[in-house]
């Protein structure tokens, strides 16, 4: 299944209007709307059936806009994005200025970023220039969607917009906590996923706190 241009727009202009989209990343299948927009966020986690106080993450389609959104990052942490975006990982950072508020839950200091790396078939996608609040599509606690049909019904149903990619990975991206990396080089795996720690360790270097055997970023959770 190949996207197209009109199915990048048909996202945008969804997100602009204030709906919400199912649509293809890197590793599964995907809930969207504008990170910008309460009315939206609430519409999103209600259909999630997601408890308000859980953070998502904000997905942009190309590094470099990315990379821009979020100037204050110091030149380690910027490193580290460029090292590992795009790809199947979601980076925790710190956010001092409080940008994307809505997707931060409690947390306002803490970011989520996503910057997915789109398979040929989903190419047409780094048209949308807009960010995306992204959070998984399916209900809070369920399985992840590695094809269209696995997206509950009722979701698909209810969503403004539905792009189908075809079958997709189905393993979720590795959430790396990068929010001690500028000043202290520490990183830290929340949660194991499709990046494996040694490809992390590779780009990263070893975290400033792990064991000589550096299987420790792997083991947090």
């Amino acid at each position: 299944m190949t996207l197209t241009a009109a199915d990048a727009d048909a996202l945008d202009r969804c997100l602009a209007d204030g709906g919400i989209a199912v649509f293809p990343a890197d590793t599964v299948y995907g809930l969207a709307c504008d990170p910008g927009s309460a009315a939206a966020v609430a519409r999103l986690y209600e259909l999630k059936g997601r408890p308000p106080d859980k953070p998502a993450a904000v997905l942009f389609f190309a590094s470099e806009r990315a990379l821009a959104a979020l100037p204050e990052l110091g030149p380690r942490t910027r490193g580290a994005l460029e090292a590992l975006l795009p790809g199947a990982v979601t980076l925790l950072l710190p956010n001092p200025t409080g940008r994307f508020a809505l997707a931060c839950g409690p947390d306002p200091a803490t970011l989520g970023l996503r910057v997915p790396a789109l398979a040929p078939g989903l190419a047409a996608l780094a048209a949308v220039g807009r960010p995306l609040l992204q959070s998984s599509a399916n209900r809070a606690g369920g399985a992840d969607a590695r094809t269209l049909d696995e997206v509950p019904g009722a979701i698909r149903a209810q969503a403004d917009l539905v792009l189908d990619g075809g079958e997709l990975p189905g393993t979720p991206s590795t959430v790396v906590d990068l929010r001690g990396y500028e000043h202290e080089g520490r990183w830290s795996v929340v949660r194991p996923g499709a990046v494996p720690g040694a490809s992390l360790r590779a780009r990263l270097g070893p975290s400033s706190d792990e064991p000589p055997s550096g299987e420790a970023a792997q083991s947090r959770r």
